[in-house]
């Protein structure tokens, strides 16, 4: 097997990755990164020197290809599958102007404010985790506005967006939940969750979410 994805099964960006995998029943081995560990954290910076994941190694073609939307990229455009992640014309852009919505607006903040649960007391930031929360809102309002009449975030199909919406609304909603203001967009999550990628995604993750700050 040629694909080895560098992961965690908790890392939200990880998941973007694995769903689009998993999407195409494309043959990849996963292999568990635990940076907490000295050892494994050398192994990976040997493949990837910022020791950012997710991480695809393609020995066949002798790539590494990091971040999540190049992964799918390099996944539709060398593996394909049924359906692109990135619909070719005017399809294309709009395509990705929502998975940086999603990666930008919704998913960045979220890890700002999980990341200040984890500092010590003293050393928190008020301010910048509610600057994360109203960005988080604002980024819901959005996502309220486009869901209206289309299954998924840009139509018809399953894609890209859709990937990175899959993370970025799991854990947003856990840092700042979407409540009854956001019906559009609770009931388009709850249609990501019954997707058969992300639901096996969640349950791969369910051992791990005990590390998740609440």
């Amino acid at each position: 097997m040629s694909l080895t994805l560098h992961y965690h099964p908790l890392s939200s960006f990880c998941w973007k990755a694995l769903i689009g995998l998993y999407e195409n029943d494309t043959p990849f081995t996963p292999l568990l990164v635990d940076l907490g560990d000295a050892a494994s954290r050398q192994a990976f910076a040997e493949v990837w020197p910022l020791t950012k994941f997710p991480v695809l190694q393609d020995d066949a073609r002798g790539e590494i290809v990091p971040e999540s939307s190049v992964i799918l990229d390099y996944l539709d455009l060398h593996y394909p599958g049924p359906a692109p992640f990135t619909p070719a014309g005017d399809a294309a852009w709009r395509t990705r102007l929502w998975d940086r919505v999603f990666d930008n607006y919704i998913h960045l903040p979220m890890q700002r404010i999980v990341a200040d649960r984890l500092r010590p007391q003293g050393q928190k930031d008020a301010q910048g985790v509610a600057d994360a929360q109203a960005q988080i809102t604002r980024a819901y309002a959005l996502v309220e506005a486009q869901t209206g009449g289309r299954e998924w975030i840009t139509g018809d199909t399953f894609g890209l967006a859709d990937c990175a919406a899959c993370p970025a609304l799991y854990y947003g909603d856990r840092v700042a939940p979407l409540g009854s203001d956001h019906p559009g967009t609770a009931a388009y999550f709850e249609r990501l969750k019954a997707r058969a990628s992300f639901a096996r995604v969640l349950v791969e993750a369910e051992p791990y979410f005990k590390f998740f700050p609440a």
